[in-house]
């Protein structure tokens, strides 16, 4: 049988929000930031889910965050994310986008979610929707503390490279592949498959796939998970994504070291 996987990027194509950006008033509460971060994050996520982010507007944000994490304490970042996760993001969950993971699962494919937000935002994300692998941004960590450096930035060609790392690590056929994602940023991500589609796509994405003949997918129905799903498959769902959640992390921390070496 081909090994196949479905690969997600998050915001705006499985979260009707920017998951780098969401957790600002609980950060703040934390005192990580300042009121003043609050305000640009809030400007920041309207300016994303109203036009998306480009090139420019990216490596803007990833400077602004990096600058903005430097000194923060690991532990309680995590801590933060796991208290407020339910809250924050589980209401805005695409409805579409779950009932799509459900259908690869069903058809026998691994799921992949692979975003720019940090790590410890994106494996917490992932193993509530239950995905066999979570890949986002590593922050270089020293004294448990951010340095503000980043080891590995899952963005544009980096997304691109993990897919081709994880294909050769999980014995993917990437001809057999899908790949989901809303963002024109994302296009070495979407060559990378044989099954490429573009969701809720900003404009020049949505020319893109239109020009080579991929599904356009418009998603619209953010949905609680908690009240999606029967409580016994809650209880299964959050069984099978505490183990994906560790092989996801060891995985990955198997992948970054490469990548420091490389570095």
């Amino acid at each position: 049988m081909t090994r196949a996987a479905a690969f997600f990027d998050l915001d705006k194509t499985i979260l009707a929000t920017s998951s780098a950006l969401a957790f600002a008033r609980p950060f703040y509460r934390g005192g990580l930031i300042g009121r003043g971060d609050v305000i640009r994050s809030a400007y920041a996520q309207f300016i994303f889910l109203a036009s998306g982010a480009d090139h420019d507007q990216m490596e803007t944000m990833r400077r602004y965050m990096s600058d903005l994490v430097s000194g923060w304490d690991v532990a309680k970042v995590r801590e933060i994310v796991a208290e407020t996760i339910d809250d924050i993001i589980d209401p805005t969950i695409y409805d579409e986008a779950v009932a799509l993971i459900e259908d690869h699962r069903a058809a026998g494919r691994e799921i992949v979610i692979i975003s720019s937000s940090g790590t410890e935002v994106v494996e917490p994300i992932g193993a509530r929707l239950g995905a066999d692998i979570a890949v986002g941004t590593q922050l270089v960590v020293e004294d448990g503390r951010y340095t503000g450096e980043i080891l590995f930035y899952a963005y544009g060609e980096g997304k691109a490279q993990a897919i081709r790392d994880l294909a050769v690590e999980r014995g993917y056929a990437l001809d057999a592949c899908f790949a989901y994602t809303d963002s024109i940023t994302d296009l070495p991500m979407l060559d990378m498959v044989g099954h490429p589609s573009a969701v809720n796509p900003d404009s020049d994405l949505r020319r893109v796939a239109a020009e080579r003949g991929w599904p356009i997918l418009d998603f619209a129905r953010p949905v609680s998970m908690t009240s999606r799903l029967p409580i016994e498959k809650r209880q299964a769902v959050a069984a099978g994504a505490a183990a994906a959640a560790v092989s996801a992390v060891a995985l990955g921390l198997a992948w970054y070291a490469r990548h420091r070496r490389i570095a």
